[in-house]
C-alpha cells in the first residue's frame, strides 16, 4: 500500500518507538537476554540497522512515488523497499555527484520563491533526494543479507576444538520479516585446531583475534559460509533444517546451537489489517503515537549429542550432530525447534484499551507481554 504522508509519518514514529522499547528490554540488566549471553547485544546491532533503514525510507518518501508496507501480514516495509535501499546504497556516490550541494539548492529555492512567488516543489524533492542519498551512503542499514560476523572465540575443553559464536541478519523476501541468526559451532579443521588450541587444550597463548571478525573466523570456509547463510535463512525453513544443512554442508563445522530472532508482525491502527480485534481496539487508543503493538519470536535448537565419525577403507562418515526437538510441544515440533518463546511489546495506553475491552487473555495468549511506559518496560504482564 502507499499511505499518505501523515499516515506514513505516524507509522515511522510508532516503529521507532517500538524499536526503542525493544532495545530497552533487551539491554536491561534484569532481562534474561542480557544476563545469560550476548543475544541482547547482538540483536541491538540489528535494531540500529533497522533504525537506519527507517530514517532513509522516511527521507525517500519525500520524493519517491511509492512506499509499500506489508499491510495484511508482517506490518513491515515490503522486501522491494529493502532491495531498492541496497541498490541506492551502491549508486549513492555517483548520484550525489550529479546533484547540486545543499547550499546551491537552498539558494535556488530562495530565488524561485522570490521570482515565481510560489513554492519550489521540484527543488524540495531534489533536496530530499540529496538528504536520502547522503544517509544511504553513510549509514548502516538492514540489507537483504547482513553478512556473518564472528563475535566470540574459545575452545571446548572436552573436544579440544575451537568454538565460535557467529551471527548474521536476513530480511525475508516472502514473509517481509527481519530476522537475526546466532550460531554456536565448533571447528575441527586441522589448520584451525593447530592455530588456536594450545597444548593445555585452551585457547593458544599469544593468539590475538581482533573481535569482531567479519565473516566466519575460518578463512578457508568463510566465503562458502556466507553463501550458505544467503541460501539457508528463509523464514520458511525450520531451525532443524538449517542446523542439519549446515552440519552436512561443512564436514568440519559442528553447529551446537542455532537461534533465530524473528521481529514482527507489527500492528498499527492506521496501517495493518492483520487481526480485526487488534485493529479495532488500537483505533480506540486516544493518542495516535500509542496505537501500535510489536511482537517477536525467539526460536532455539541445540545438539543433544554428536555421532562419532566413521573412517573405513570403502566409506567414511564425518561426525554428525543429533538435534533435540521438543516432541512434548506440538508447536515446537511444527517449528522444528528445541524451544521457543513469543513476546509482545505494547504501549501502556494501548494495553489499557485491550484490557478494558476484555481481550487481553485472547490477544496475548501464548505471548509474554511487555508494557512500555515512558522509558521503562514492565515484563511478564
Amino acid at each position: 500500500m502507499k499511505p499518505d504522508v501523515t499516515t506514513v509519518g505516524r507509522y515511522f514514529d510508532a516503529m521507532r518507538q517500538a524499536l526503542d522499547g525493544l532495545d530497552t528490554y533487551l539491554n536491561d540488566d534484569s532481562s534474561p537476554l542480557y544476563k545469560h549471553d550476548l543475544l541482547g547485544a547482538v540483536v541491538t546491532e540489528y535494531l540500529t540497522r533497522l533504525r537506519g533503514s527507517l530514517r532513509s525510507w522516511e527521507d525517500r518518501v519525500a520524493f519517491a512515488d511509492r512506499f509499500n508496507i506489508s499491510q495484511a501480514e508482517s506490518g513491515f516495509p515490503v522486501f522491494q523497499n529493502v532491495i531498492e535501499l541496497e541498490n541506492d546504497r551502491r549508486d549513492a556516490k555517483k548520484r550525489l555527484a550529479a546533484i547540486p550541494d545543499d547550499d546551491t539548492i537552498r539558494r535556488e529555492m530562495v530565488d524561485f520563491i522570490l521570482t515565481k512567488k510560489s513554492f519550489p516543489s521540484a527543488l524540495q524533492r531534489t533536496m530530499a533526494e540529496r538528504r536520502y542519498l547522503s544517509s544511504v551512503e553513510g549509514g548502516e542499514h538492514f540489507a537483504p543479507l547482513v553478512l556473518p560476523r564472528t563475535v566470540r572465540v574459545s575452545v571446548n575443553p572436552k573436544t579440544k576444538r575451537p568454538y565460535y559464536i557467529v551471527h548474521w541478519g536476513y530480511y525475508d523476501g516472502v514473509a517481509n520479516l527481519p530476522m537475526v541468526y546466532v550460531v554456536s559451532l565448533e571447528d575441527s579443521s586441522k589448520e584451525m585446531v593447530e592455530a588456536l588450541v594450545g597444548p593445555d587444550g585452551k585457547l593458544a597463548r599469544g593468539v590475538e583475534i581482533p573481535l569482531p571478525v567479519e565473516g566466519l573466523l575460518n578463512p578457508t570456509l568463510a566465503h562458502r559460509f556466507d553463501e550458505f547463510c544467503d541460501k539457508n535463512s528463509a523464514y520458511s525453513l525450520t531451525l532443524a533444517t538449517i542446523a542439519t544443512n549446515m552440519d552436512k554442508d561443512f564436514d568440519t563445522l559442528h553447529p551446537k546451537q542455532v537461534r533465530r530472532f524473528v521481529l514482527g508482525p507489527f500492528y498499527h491502527a492506521d496501517i495493518t489489517v492483520n487481526g480485526a480485534t487488534v485493529d479495532k481496539i488500537l483505533k480506540k487508543v486516544s493518542r495516535p503515537e500509542h496505537q501500535w503493538l510489536m511482537t517477536w519470536t525467539l526460536q532455539e535448537i541445540y545438539s543433544q549429542n554428536e555421532q562419532p565419525g566413521k573412517w573405513g577403507l570403502w566409506a567414511s562418515q564425518p561426525p554428525r550432530d543429533v538435534y533435540f526437538i521438543n516432541t512434548d510441544d506440538l508447536e515446537a515440533v511444527r517449528m522444528g525447534v528445541s524451544a521457543f518463546s513469543r513476546h509482545a511489546l505494547v504501549p501502556h495506553e494501548a494495553y489499557q484499551a485491550i484490557y478494558a475491552a476484555g481481550e487481553a487473555d485472547s490477544i496475548f495468549a501464548g505471548y509474554e507481554a511487555h508494557i512500555i511506559s515512558g522509558n521503562q518496560v514492565l515484563r511478564s504482564i
